[in-house]
C-alpha cells in the first residue's frame, strides 16, 4: 500500500508541475497572439489553467476534478500552444526592432 502512495503522490506532483508549467506559458503569449490564431483570449485561459493549478493543488488526484483540470491543460498543451508557437515570434511577448512593420522588419526595399 505504501508503493501506491508513493506512486500517487508522484502522479499528483508531476499534474501540478505540468498544469503550473501550461500556466506560466499561457501567461508569457501575446494577448494578440491567441486571437490571430483563432483561439479563446488569453484571460480565458488564464482562469481556465489558474484553476486547474489549484484544484491540482486543493484536491486529491483520485476525484474528478483534477481529471477536469488535466484534460483542460492538455487541451491548452496539444491545440493552444502549437498554434501560438505557430506565429511569428512565437507569440512571445518581445520587443521588435525599430524597423519592425504589422508584417515584419522593413528590409529597406532589398
Amino acid at each position: 500500500m505504501q508503493g501506491f502512495a508513493g506512486f500517487m503522490w508522484l502522479l499528483s506532483m508531476a499534474l501540478i508541475v505540468f498544469s503550473g508549467f501550461a500556466l506560466i506559458d499561457a501567461a508569457t503569449r501575446r494577448e494578440d497572439g491567441y486571437r490571430a490564431a483563432g483561439k479563446q483570449s488569453k484571460p480565458f485561459w488564464l482562469i481556465v489553467l489558474g484553476i486547474a493549478f489549484a484544484v491540482n493543488l486543493i484536491f486529491n488526484i483520485l476525484s474528478f476534478l483534477p481529471v477536469i483540470g488535466l484534460i483542460a491543460t492538455i487541451v491548452y498543451m496539444v491545440d493552444v500552444r502549437p498554434a501560438l508557437r505557430g506565429l511569428p515570434g512565437g507569440g512571445r511577448n518581445r520587443r521588435g526592432s525599430s524597423s519592425d512593420g504589422p508584417y515584419g522588419p522593413y528590409n529597406g526595399g532589398r
